[in-house]
């Protein structure tokens, strides 16, 4: 007897987003920060956020790390939503799902403790029965951070060494999600281009996740599928990044790609253009 029981096809199926934010509002007493926003991110997938200071994009990372919890909206992660944390296990277990690089690593890495070190801590706490040597050697290698550099406390590192380890530290969890809060915003554009590089490398090699936070327009053309702009609070645009890039739809859009610096660049012209937004 024939099998009338064949699997579906699903090829086409549309995949369930691994990050899902909706209508999500932040107010800090009178004021919006964010404004009911709404998008998605698959999975392996890299989003930017792009947008001048007080756009709400940072806000709407610290609330996508638990940094900080939103007024209204929800917030899904594989398809679970993402609550408060309740006790240490939960914080834990929370932090496994997303992890974020600052701009600044000297302000988020211990002084006191080299690369080789804090790597060790931060396995030692969420992996504390795993031989961590292995694993420590393995993180060093995929941010291609020598072994000298390794040894090296934060203060002893150039900047982009810095954002080597911070983002190995952030890597060592191995997160579904890593939020890049300007993580290259700090850097000369030499080192700039070897960080996104790396970035590039690593979401290839791993299927990881981004939310790219930034001002820039410029740096996230390699590093991004898809992006969303924000001003005020709002989602003002969003779309492919190449089709965003190259065909903007809104003033404020085209200002931000203006701002940035190239052949015949005119400052006094972008500030001008900043006052009538």
């Amino acid at each position: 007897m024939p099998d009338n029981h064949t699997a579906p096809d699903t090829t086409d199926r549309p995949q369930r987003p691994l990050l899902d934010v909706r209508n999500l509002t932040k107010r800090f007493g009178d004021y919006t920060a964010v404004d009911n926003i709404t998008f998605s991110v698959p999975a392996g997938g890299s989003l930017g956020i792009v947008g001048e200071s007080g756009s709400g994009k940072t806000t709407t990372a610290r609330i996508i790390t638990g940094l900080d919890t939103p007024t209204s909206g929800t917030l899904t992660i594989d398809g679970h939503p993402r609550p408060a944390p309740r006790g240490r296990a939960h914080r834990l277990s929370r932090a496994r799902q997303v992890q974020i690089v600052f701009q600044d690593p000297l302000q988020s890495l211990d002084p006191r403790l080299s690369a080789r070190d804090t790597l060790n801590e931060t396995l030692r706490l969420h992996y504390p029965d795993t031989p961590r040597p292995p694993r420590i050697s393995e993180l060093l290698d995929q941010v291609q951070l020598s072994p000298r550099a390794a040894d090296a406390r934060p203060r002893s590192l150039s900047g982009g060494q810095r954002q080597r380890v911070a983002i190995a530290r952030a890597l060592a969890v191995q997160p579904k999600i890593l939020v890049l809060d300007e993580a290259v915003a700090a850097l000369d554009v030499s080192i700039q281009a070897q960080i996104l590089n790396l970035l590039a490398d690593i979401r290839e090699q791993t299927g990881i996740t981004y939310l790219f936070i930034t001002h820039d327009l410029g740096v996230v053309r390699s590093v991004t599928d898809d992006i969303i702009v924000m001003q005020h609070g709002r989602i003002v645009e969003s779309g492919a990044t190449d089709t965003l890039l190259g065909q903007p739809s809104t003033p404020y859009t085209q200002l931000l790609l203006d701002s940035v610096p190239g052949p015949g660049w005119d400052p006094r012209t972008i500030v001008a253009a900043r006052k009538q937004q």
